[in-house]
């Protein structure tokens, strides 16, 4: 009996020395946490402003009928290039019956009046050669008559007018759309046949196309307002299309909104920028675009990657932390200068040389599994 407990003894106090003797080696195989670092290093920082928004003509006209009626013939489509004066479509008046009735009734009473001034004029003048009536008596008959002659003939000129639509049918007529500029057609938002209203004091009427100069075009967006206050007119930007490859353009800020509107909770101003297109691209109206403004800018200066920064959670002032060695790291707080969202500019606290600590999530595991095990 006693042999046989000893042997269990000695079993078990065997595999509590392989136990022991495992934990101490995997305890001292554990493999030491490095972590990355990166050095401060000179660079050039600028700080730009963004605004997004479109690529619009300068100078856009639509084009308006001068009375209302039916879509007759468009002689251009959207696209074509035409000059000032070329004849765009044509208007085919369809009277309205009760204006046409009036029309013809004023027409009537005018020639009755005329009738009847033209027979006291005759009358008059016989008696007047014969010196029985006086000299104003016979110039009275004659202005009635004159005034007769010129109302008949506003009548008349009325219902070809109402008729028509014009009294010529030429060039000139209400019924012919002309180019106002030469340009561009970029639309045409009606179709032959459709019906158009004139355009008057009480109404904007029916476009009938939409003509703009292509080679003047203009960039208007929208900045915020914690930039908007840092622009300046006159200065030199960078218009960038997405829809031609990211293609840059130069361009001149003309405008900046004196009032701010509202918009997802943010106040956003309007800009508008000249911008230099160049003859062989093919640019289209409404494009959109970003522009980029050069707000500050400062060369060579000490700079380390913004990611590197952390935040004191109580005082939220910027620190970083420097290697001093035997992989041990030192809190070291900094001041800031300018930053262009991925390098920012160190004006107290780093020298160059020094080794910064990488601070990321992969860094902050590897610490709380640290932790974790020191508990």
């Amino acid at each position: 009996m006693n042999k046989t407990v000893k042997i269990i003894l000695g079993i078990v106090a065997l595999l509590l020395l392989v136990w022991v003797l495992k934990y101490f080696k995997d305890a001292n195989s554990k493999d030491v946490i490095e972590y990355k670092v990166e050095e401060p290093f000179y660079t050039s920082i600028n700080t730009k402003a963004v605004a997004t928004g479109k690529l619009n003509p300068e100078e856009e006209v639509e084009l308006k009928p001068q009375i209302s009626g039916i879509v007759d013939e468009i002689l251009v489509e959207e696209g074509d290039v035409v000059k000032k004066g070329d004849l765009i479509a044509k208007i085919r008046v369809v009277p309205n019956e009760q204006s046409l009735v009036s029309a013809k009734s004023r027409i009537a009473s005018a020639k009755l009046s005329f009738d009847n001034a033209k027979i006291l004029y005759d009358r008059n003048k016989v008696l007047f050669n014969k010196g029985v009536i006086s000299k104003q008596d016979f110039e009275n008959s004659e202005l009635s008559f004159n005034q007769a002659k010129e109302s008949l003939a506003q009548a008349q000129n009325d219902y070809q007018i109402i008729k028509r639509g014009s009294l010529s049918g030429g060039n000139t007529a209400n019924t012919n759309i002309i180019a106002q500029i030469s340009g561009t057609i970029l639309e045409i938002p009606v179709r032959e046949g459709d019906q158009v209203i004139q355009s008057n004091n009480f109404n904007a009427g029916t476009t009938i196309a939409t003509v703009a100069d292509m080679s003047l075009m203009i960039f208007e967006g929208k900045v915020d307002e914690s930039e908007v206050g840092k622009l300046e007119e006159g200065k030199e930007i960078k218009v960038i299309l997405g829809a031609i490859n990211d293609k840059e353009f130069p361009a001149k800020l003309t405008f900046i909104a004196p009032k701010g509107v509202e918009e997802n909770g943010a106040v956003q101003f309007t800009i508008k920028a000249d911008v230099d297109v160049e003859m062989n691209t093919n640019i289209r109206a409404g494009y959109s675009a970003n522009a980029e403004i050069d707000i500050e800018s400062k060369d060579s200066v000490l700079a380390i990657r913004e990611a590197l920064l952390q935040y004191n959670r109580i005082t939220e002032k910027p620190f970083v932390e420097i290697l001093e060695g035997d992989d041990k790291f030192k809190k070291q707080n900094v001041t800031l200068g300018l930053s262009d969202g991925i390098n920012v500019e160190i004006i107290e606290g780093v020298k160059l040389g020094d080794k910064i600590k990488v601070w990321n999530k992969a860094s902050k595991d590897n610490e709380d599994e640290d932790n974790d095990e020191n508990k």
